[in-house]
């Protein structure tokens, strides 16, 4: 075997748009707008004036809805949002109970999520969805005060993993941030369904094996 062959040691994954719908993206913000009957034009030019801070964890989801939402009088109540907002969480099809499933299968690589994250969001969706089953850590931008395509996002989680960029594979919805991922070496895929992403990287496990019986 050619001593310089890295085996895939660890699989990144986003959250949202992979595993389960968007957390709070734009069609979850024209439902709300729609149900609670808000001028959705206002609401998402105030959305897009303090989400990053949110997402990077500098203010809670209480101070994001006085800016967004609550920032007029209301005939709801701040729980009735919430509970609208964490409900438009959903599963999608297949992904998730076959990564749970493909990690018990295969207990020497590792599985992180690299995740852009409002922190209520991301503690919600990692309990209700069970995701500490597929996961073994989440660098989650909520937490580590950076959020993708910043670079420092992902030198972390591989600082975190005691990985190179060639010992790891990354998955994602948004082109954008895999081509953030590709500039550090990861080799990264742009995540366009189950099937797809099953192939890579079971591919990836089985050239792994083949190499370290060389």
């Amino acid at each position: 075997m050619d001593k310089t062959v890295q085996p895939i040691k660890i699989v990144f994954f986003d959250i949202g748009g992979v595993l389960l719908s968007d957390g709070w993206g734009h069609v979850s913000r024209q439902a709300a707008a729609k149900k609670f009957d808000l001028d959705y034009h206002e609401m998402d030019a105030l959305h897009d004036f303090i989400f990053n801070t949110f997402e990077i964890g500098k203010i809670t989801l209480d101070d994001y809805l006085n800016t967004v939402v609550f920032n007029h009088p209301r005939d709801f109540t701040r729980e009735d949002f919430k509970t609208f907002m964490f409900a438009q969480s959903q599963e999608l099809p297949d992904m998730l109970q076959w990564l749970k499933h493909w990690r018990k299968s295969n207990p020497d690589i590792r599985i992180i999520s690299i995740n852009n994250e409002p922190k209520e969001l991301n503690d919600y969706r990692i309990k209700k969805f069970e995701l500490h089953e597929c996961f073994d850590a989440f660098i989650s931008s909520c937490e580590v005060g950076m959020r993708k395509p910043d670079p420092g996002i992902y030198h972390l989680a591989m600082g975190i993993a005691h990985a190179t960029p060639e010992q790891c594979i990354y998955f994602d919805d948004r082109p954008m941030l895999i081509e953030a991922a590709q500039k550090l070496r990861i080799k990264s895929y742009h995540h366009k369904g189950f099937s797809a992403t099953k192939k890579i990287i079971e591919t990836f496990k089985k050239s792994t094996k083949d190499e370290l019986s060389i």
